[in-house]
Parts: C-alpha cells; structure tokens; sequence
C-alpha cells in the first residue's frame, strides 16, 4: 500500500524539477491524491508564478473535493507576487492536507497550518523533513538569517595547490571536472570570486549549459579591476563589491565600470572587506546562494568569519609543489589542530582522473 511517504517522495522529485529556477523562493512539489490515484500535479517552476498547490488543485479540478493534498513545505497564508495558497486549498474542500516541513518564513511558519485546521481540514506535518530542509538550504538561510548559502568550489592538485609559484592554473583538473563546475553554476544565485583571481585567470564565470546565468560577483578593496574584463563578456549582471575608500573610486575607471557593473560599497575591517557586511547587503540585493570559486586569500577569509555552508573540492591526481605555490585556502587559518573546520556528510565521487569530496560544515 502506498503511504504518505511515497507520495512525499514523488512531491519532492516534481519540486527538483525547478532547481536553481525558483530563487529567492524555495523549490516546492504537491499531488492531489484520490481514492489512491493521482489525480493532480504541480511544481513552483518560478518566482512570481503559481505556486505549486495551486498548479495541483487546478489540474485536479472536481477531482480536488475530498482528495489528499500533499505539499512539501506548509502552504503560504500570506500576500506575495501571489494570493495566498491556503485560500485556494480551503476552496477546493480537500479533506487533508500532508505538509512535508514547516514553512521557516517567519511571515508563515504554522500560519498557514492554523488557518487550515481552523476550517476543519485535516492537516499532518513532518514527512521527509531533513531531506527536504537540505533540499532548500539556500532558502531556509536566507530566510531566517538575511544572509546568503555559500558554498566554496574549489580545483586543486593533491598537495592542495590551485596555481604554481608563476601564478599558472589552467588546467588542474579534467574536461570532465570543469563541464561538472558549469552544471554546479547554474544552481546558484552568483559566483564569487576574489579579484586577484580575476587579474590572474581572466575567467568568464559563465554556466555552459544554462540560458540562465549566474550573478558574477567581484571582491575587489581597492577597485582596481580592469573594464575590458572577461568577466564583462556576457550579457549578465555583474556586483563588485568595494570600499568607499577604495583608491580607485576617483579614477576613470571608477567611472566606466559603474556603466558595467552595479558597485557595492560595504564597511571596512582592518583594511579589507568586511565579508559579513558584503554577505548581507548582498542578500538585500536578492542573492540567496553564492557559489564562491577563488582565490585562497577569500577563501580562507571566509572561512575565518565562519560564512561557509558546504564545500565541492576537486581533486586532481597531480602535484604542484613549490612553498611559493597558491594554495586553496589561505587567511588566517587556526592555531592548533583541534580547532580545525570539520565537515558532516562527506561524500566521495569519481569524476573522470579526478576526484570531487563534498562536505557541509559542522
């Protein structure tokens, strides 16, 4: 017989349908069940259309009335771009509801769930919930903190290097490894990287296989960063974040890069760029997830200020060598072993000679 959790599970593959399409929403699946058979279906596809129990009950129609809805995250009961759910559902009389998780947006959370049970609907909450909390990490931060997911990619030799002492990084990992880092892109809301990393490589930081590209994202304190870069190729938004102070806000420069680019000026700490602050204005400009790709000295930083969610470290079987030889966290780094940064969840894949080690941080 099929249970809640099966149908739950098939919410939630309809709700992957939309990923990295959804932001700043979550990725949200239903089904209308009736008489144990499908008798509607629906994915949030994007911000500002329907949403998924909507789209559901629609396709349902009649079928709706005495049916089983479930949702993998607690139907809204608030005005956004969109009516709230729980209107539609109370108009279609399902008899019950089977929520997935608790909606963590404040201007939600149980709301909704109350308002339904108050017109005599049934409703159960709580099935595949950590799979569906990891499921919309991105949201869930953003959400309840202001702040943006951040995951570090990374491309290293076995000796933890992502450039020689010339500065030459192109390629450390395979084909295979760099078409898997596109796929990754499209995933997220921006891609960050350092400026030096802009200066050295001159990458694009583009998604090969996305009409929709990723916010390209520049930390750059001295507003140095030169107007005919790659960066600038494509037709997508680009954020460099800066200093008020920085040396280059009087140039010429300054001047050309504002028709380029949209320059955010965040707070100082010791001479740099406070990260927590970027962090923070960057989620009001609307990025929920940032996919931060280089170089060690923002990487390590990051991880200084506690601001890392989850790491995608690429492995190649070489070795680089050289004390002068980048390496792919630098900053501050610990004082002693047992204050090390540890990650949960680990995961080992084999991406052609490469290897991809996946972690969340603990």
């Amino acid at each position: 017989m099929k249970d809640h959790e099966y149908y739950m599970r098939l919410a939630m593959k309809l709700a992957m349908k939309a990923k990295g399409k959804t932001s700043p929403n979550p990725m949200v699946g239903a089904l209308v069940v009736k008489d144990g058979r499908i008798a509607g279906r629906g994915y949030h596809q994007k911000a500002g259309l329907a949403h998924a129990e909507v789209i559901a009950l629609d396709e349902a129609g009649v079928k709706a009335k005495g049916a089983t809805l479930y949702v993998t995250l607690e139907p809204c009961a608030h005005f956004g771009k969109t009516p709230p759910c729980v209107d539609r559902i109370i108009k279609s009389q399902v008899k019950e509801v089977i929520v997935g998780m608790v909606d963590p947006n404040p201007l939600n959370n149980g709301r909704g769930i109350r308002i339904l049970r108050q017109q005599k609907i049934k409703v159960q909450a709580g099935f595949l919930e950590d799979e569906l909390k990891k499921l919309n990490e991105p949201f869930i931060k953003y959400i309840t903190k202001r702040t943006p997911y951040v995951t570090v990619k990374v491309a290293e030799s076995v000796d933890g290097k992502i450039a020689t002492y010339s500065g030459d990084s192109k390629w450390i990992t395979s084909d295979k490894s760099r078409g898997y880092a596109h796929r990754i892109r499209q995933d997220y809301d921006a891609v960050m990287v350092g400026v030096n990393t802009v200066l050295r490589d001159n990458p694009k930081l583009d998604a090969w296989f996305s009409k929709r590209q990723p916010v390209k994202v520049v930390v750059d304190s001295q507003l140095s960063i030169p107007a005919g870069a790659n960066i600038f190729s494509k037709n997508s938004q680009v954020i460099i974040v800066t200093l008020p102070s920085a040396p280059g806000q009087e140039t010429e420069n300054r001047k050309i890069l504002d028709k380029k680019a949209k320059i955010l000026e965040v707070r100082e700490k010791a001479g740099q760029i406070n990260l927590k602050d970027a962090m923070k204005k960057l989620a009001q400009a609307g990025i929920t997830s940032i996919l931060v790709e280089g170089g060690g000295m923002l990487i390590g930083s990051l991880f200084d200020e506690g601001l890392v969610d989850k790491v995608l470290f690429f492995i190649s079987p070489k070795i680089i060598g050289g004390k002068d030889a980048i390496s792919a966290v630098m900053g501050r780094g610990i004082p002693r072993i047992d204050k090390a940064i540890k990650l949960k969840e680990v995961k080992l894949k084999r991406i052609g000679e490469d290897f991809l080690i996946e972690g969340r941080i603990k």
